[in-house]
C-alpha cells in the first residue's frame, strides 16, 4: 500500500535500481488523451543519467515501453501500465557495501526493519525508482496542459550560489539551457563550476528546486486533512534526498508582520484577484487562482568517494570507501522530478474537484 500515492489519479511503482526493470502501473487516468510519448520520453530524458558531465556517468537508455491502457494513441480509462528496463548496471561496484552501513544512507533502517536488504545500488530505495514518477508526472501533464495548467520547476540553488529576485523576474526559457537548470545563465556557470570542484574532490553538494504552478483554477484542495498544500509536500518529501518544503512565503513569513503577509483582495474587472501571493497560490488549504510557487531543499548526495568511518552488520567499526558511479549534487536530475510529483498531485486534486462539480 506504501508503493502507491494519489486517490482518484493512483500511482502504484515497481522495481530496483539494479533489478530487471522499473515500473508502475496508472490507475484513474481520464480516457480519450492523446498520449504523446515523444514528449513522456523526453521528460525522462531529462532525468536520466549521464546527460551531462555533472551527473552520475551511468549510461541508461530510460526507454518507456507502455504494456496497457492505450489504444491508437489514446488513453483507454483502464490502467497504464508500463516499464523501462534497466542496462547499465554494475553491481560488483557494491560488493564492499554487502555487510556494510553507508553513513546516512537507507542500509541500516532496510536492515532493521526487513531483516534483508539489497545492497546493489540501494535496492528500492534507490533514486532510480524515481523514473516511473516522471513517467506518471509526463502523462498528468498532458491532462493538465488541457486544462491549462503549467508546471515549471528550476534549479534555485546548489551550495551557496543561488537566486536572489522573484520567479517572475526570470526567463523560464533559459531552465534548460544550461546543465544544472538554472534560469539565470550568470548564476548558472558559477553552479556549474562549484558542482566540478566538488565532483573532482569527490565530495557532494545539496540544493534548492524552486516550481511555480501557473493557471491553477480555485477550488482544489479539501478542508483539514486533504489541504493542497499538505499533499504537495507529502509528494515532494518522498523525494530521495528531499529534507525541506516551503510554499508561499514559507519560514520566511515567521519574521513578518500580518500587514506585509496579507493578501489583499480587490475587484480585477469583475474578477476576485489578490494585490500580492505572500500565500504563495493557497489559502486555507485550497487553490486561490492565483500562482502557486514552493520550494524544496535537498541535501548533498550520501555517497562520498572518500573514506569514512561506520560499522558493519555484525557492528564492527569499519572504515568505508564507496566505489559505483553517483551523482555531486542530484538537484539538476530533481527538477524534472519535481515537476512530476506537482503534477502527479495537481491532476488527482484536479479530478476529485471535478467529481464535487
Amino acid at each position: 500500500m506504501f508503493n502507491s500515492i494519489g486517490n482518484i489519479f493512483r500511482l502504484t511503482t515497481f522495481g530496483e535500481s539494479h533489478g530487471p526493470a522499473i515500473g508502475g502501473v496508472i490507475d484513474g487516468f481520464p480516457a480519450g488523451i492523446t498520449i504523446d510519448t515523444d514528449f513522456v520520453q523526453a521528460e525522462l530524458n531529462r532525468r536520466r543519467p549521464g546527460q551531462s558531465d555533472i551527473t552520475t556517468s551511468r549510461k541508461e537508455g530510460d526507454k518507456v515501453e507502455f504494456l496497457s491502457g492505450i489504444f491508437e494513441g489514446k488513453s483507454t480509462g483502464t490502467s497504464i501500465g508500463f516499464i523501462i528496463r534497466n542496462g547499465n548496471q554494475h553491481s560488483n561496484d557494491y560488493n564492499n557495501i554487502e555487510h556494510a552501513y553507508r553513513p546516512s544512507h537507507a542500509d541500516y533502517t532496510y536492515s532493521s526493519k526487513y531483516g534483508i536488504r539489497d545492497h546493489r545500488g540501494g535496492g528500492r530505495s534507490s533514486a532510480r525508482e524515481t523514473i516511473s514518477r516522471v513517467v506518471a508526472g509526463a502523462l498528468a501533464k498532458l491532462v493538465l496542459k488541457e486544462a491549462g495548467i503549467r508546471i515549471t520547476a528550476y534549479t534555485s540553488q546548489i551550495g551557496p550560489f543561488q537566486l536572489t529576485s522573484q520567479y517572475a523576474d526570470y526567463d523560464f526559457n533559459e531552465i534548460e539551457k544550461n546543465p544544472v537548470r538554472c534560469p539565470d545563465p550568470s548564476l548558472a556557470t558559477e553552479m556549474e563550476s562549484l558542482v566540478k570542484e566538488i565532483k573532482g574532490a569527490g565530495n557532494t553538494v545539496g540544493g534548492v528546486v524552486s516550481c511555480v504552478i501557473q493557471g491553477c483554477p480555485v477550488g482544489l484542495g479539501e478542508p483539514v486533512f486533504g489541504k493542497l498544500h499538505a499533499a504537495l509536500g507529502s509528494a515532494m518529501l518522498s523525494i530521495n534526498a528531499v529534507k525541506g518544503f516551503e510554499y508561499g512565503e514559507g519560514f520566511a513569513s515567521a519574521a513578518m508582520k500580518g500587514t506585509d503577509m496579507n493578501d489583499l483582495f480587490y475587484n480585477n474587472n469583475g474578477r476576485i484577484d489578490t494585490r500580492t501571493n505572500h500565500s504563495g497560490g493557497i489559502q486555507g488549504g485550497i487553490s486561490n487562482g492565483q500562482d502557486i510557487y514552493f520550494r524544496v531543499a535537498f541535501k548533498p548526495v550520501a555517497t562520498l568517494l572518500m573514506e569514512q568511518p561506520t560499522v558493519n552488520d555484525q557492528g564492527e567499526e569499519i572504515t568505508l570507501t564507496a566505489r559505483g558511479r553517483h551523482d555531486p549534487c542530484v538537484v539538476p536530475r530533481a527538477v524534472p522530478i519535481v515537476e512530476a510529483m506537482a503534477a502527479i498531485t495537481l491532476l488527482d486534486f484536479y479530478l476529485i474537484h471535478k467529481m464535487r462539480r
